[in-house]
């Protein structure tokens, strides 16, 4: 009877053992980062974090709230008079060093206060032209305005208004009172159709 015998060389003993130990080595396809695989990755960031060009400000200075679910923005608006100033501040920027950004559509509700005991004050919503105006006038938005718009209210008066930002553009916040917003006592406001999230944009950065 033929009996069967296996032959095994050296060599291949050898090239078996050291491929067997480089496999047991090597750590799954799947934990390898996907890009370096080549495959797509998934770059979506949560509304909750800042995405935002340098500037862009969520909520950092303490007057705007977001809520992107319900598509909201809340601002605390105060008007102070430093003695030293050209003009009155808007939560302490004048002449566009503030800029508020906001998407298409979305609604803004303010908290509008004035801290000034020696003059009045107001602040409405309009679109931006060649010249600043010299007195406020018809709100750009439905209720985007304060209470007397021109004759201002006084020290210790606040006002909150509620409006939909529902067409794109650039648009001053500024003080009604005649000759206020010439002197520099006003805001930007940009309803921006390629905004995500509502921020603020400080003039300079």
């Amino acid at each position: 009877m033929i009996q069967n015998r296996y032959v095994f060389h050296p060599i291949a003993v050898v090239f078996c053992c050291v491929t067997l130990m480089a496999c047991s080595q090597r750590a799954p396809a799947s934990s390898a980062p996907a890009a370096a695989r080549g495959e797509a990755t998934d770059t979506t960031v949560p509304d909750s974090v800042s995405t935002s060009a340098p500037g862009i400000a969520r909520d950092s200075l303490g007057w705007l709230v977001v809520d992107s679910a319900a598509r909201t923005v809340t601002l605390e608006l105060e008007v102070t008079a430093p003695a030293a100033a050209p003009s009155a501040l808007i939560n302490g920027y004048r002449s566009g060093g503030a800029r508020v950004v906001v998407p298409v559509g979305w609604t803004i509700t303010w908290n509008w206060r004035s801290a000034d005991p020696d003059t009045t004050h107001s602040l409405v919503v309009m679109v931006q032209r060649e010249k600043i105006p010299l007195e406020g006038g018809r709100a750009s938005f439905s209720n985007a305005m304060t209470r007397m718009v021109t004759e201002g209210l006084p020290a210790g008066q606040s006002d909150r208004s509620t409006f939909e930002a529902e067409e794109a553009g650039w648009y001053w916040m500024l003080c009604g009172v005649p000759g206020h917003a010439i002197k520099g006592e006003w805001l930007e406001l940009r309803v921006d159709p390629e905004a995500r999230t509502a921020g603020i944009v400080l003039k300079g950065n």
